[in-house]
């Protein structure tokens, strides 16, 4: 009766010894391909954890029929070219007003002026040319 499964050395026998560095080669070639990954991760979340531009509305006023103030605070890098923009909306939902400002560091008071009373704001937030995502 033959064996069900040929032994190791049926095979190097047949088929011939693997190389002895093929081994080693593969790890170290999957180590690094896993080191550049990590680097990569590491990269990607640093850009995006760190941006140019970043806003936060911190509250905002219906000051009449036709004009809503939102008063919003701008974190920006040294010489950051950034634009920001705000919407204001109806009770029904519908956009009534909406502004492009180019913001100042720190508090940004914004006029936006609407086409029917705003019952709400809101901050789509700040661009700039390398960050593209608004904050």
């Amino acid at each position: 009766m033959t064996e069900p499964h040929p032994s190791p050395t049926d095979l190097a026998e047949r088929y011939g010894a693997p190389a002895p560095w093929r081994r080693p080669a593969a790890v170290v070639g999957v180590v690094a391909l896993a080191a550049v990954f990590l680097v990569w991760v590491g990269w990607v979340a640093w850009v995006h954890g760190t941006p140019s531009a970043e806003s936060e509305l911190v509250s905002f006023e219906v000051t009449s029929d036709s004009s809503a103030v939102a008063h919003i605070d701008v974190q920006l890098e040294d010489g950051a070219d950034a634009s920001c923009r705000v919407r204001a909306f109806a009770e029904d939902h519908t956009t009534v007003g909406e502004i492009s400002f180019v913001p100042e560091q720190g508090r940004n008071d914004v006029e936006v002026r609407t086409e029917r009373r705003a019952t709400s704001i809101d901050l789509i937030g700040c661009t700039t040319p390398d960050q593209e995502r608004p904050r």
